[in-house]
């Protein structure tokens, strides 16, 4: 067995044995007021679930989202998403801190947040019509075998990642959207994981800024360079999938894991 093989079925392993380790978003944290998403392994099951900012989804075994669909409307906020009923206000500039129940070390890749302006209530908005634009992307921190990525930011950082939201974006209603990218078994075709979820929020206090955005069915390709890729092989560079971040985005920085929160329901519309 070659060096690629062995790396190949290594990769193969962790993620079958990980497959209900992967995690989904809990919580959204913005100025201290922690927010209920969608709970996917709890709330199908709840004869009347809470109404939350986080999309919802089928994704009760915290699984993934495939290249092959990566022209599918599951690629834009994962597999079945419907909109959320609720929604938070935020002020632009505020750092909105993304906290998932868990992720797995094995796994290594980018982390990358977009918005997409609904142009209306986000709570009726046709999912296939969004255009997102990026506003936050890292892919790797340190190169090695298989090297730091920012998914391990986000799990040194007690499972947390952080995104601004740029103040030169014009006020309205927004989803954002924000993914995970696992690339440990990327070394085949269409191995790639991609876990996309997708948030509600109503920005305010903003500038003047309309960025022309992609249709999330138009995001990625199979062998982008990003996508499609060995790990494994320590490559001299790593290109982070996607459209490039726009001016006045920024990179995620470190969260303060001392930091109290108090806690808020989703906004619903009056």
């Amino acid at each position: 067995m070659t060096i690629s093989e062995t790396v190949s079925l290594l990769a193969v392993l962790a993620s079958s044995s990980l497959v209900h380790a992967h995690g989904h978003v809990n919580n959204l944290v913005i100025n201290g007021v922690f927010y209920e998403t969608y709970d996917s392994t709890n709330f199908p099951y709840m004869e009347n679930p809470p109404i939350v900012v986080g999309w919802t989804v089928d994704q009760k075994d915290n699984g993934f989202v495939s290249p092959h669909a990566y022209y599918d409307p599951d690629i834009i906020c994962h597999r079945e998403a419907v909109p959320a009923q609720g929604h938070v206000e935020v002020t632009a500039g505020d750092v909105i801190t993304v906290q998932w129940s868990e992720w797995p070390d094995a796994h290594h890749g980018p982390v990358l947040d977009y918005l997409a302006n609904c142009h209306g209530p986000c709570e009726d908005v046709d999912k296939t019509t969004l255009e997102f634009f990026k506003i936050d992307g890292l892919g790797v921190v340190d190169r090695g075998n298989p090297g730091r990525y920012a998914d391990d930011v986000l799990l040194e950082n007690g499972y947390s990642w952080n995104v601004r939201i740029p103040e030169n974006i014009a006020s309205g209603n927004y989803v954002l959207r924000h993914e995970i990218i696992a690339l440990h078994n990327a070394i085949e075709k269409y191995g790639a994981q991609n876990y996309p979820q997708c948030f509600n929020l109503k920005i305010t206090g903003g500038g003047s800024d309309e960025p022309e955005g992609v249709l999330g069915t138009e995001l990625y390709d199979a062998e982008d360079p990003g996508i499609y890729i060995n790990i494994y092989a320590n490559p001299a560079d790593y290109e982070v999938p996607g459209p490039t971040i726009i001016e006045g985005g920024v990179t995620s920085v470190k969260q303060d894991p001392s930091s109290a929160y108090t806690t808020a329901t989703a906004t619903t519309r009056s």
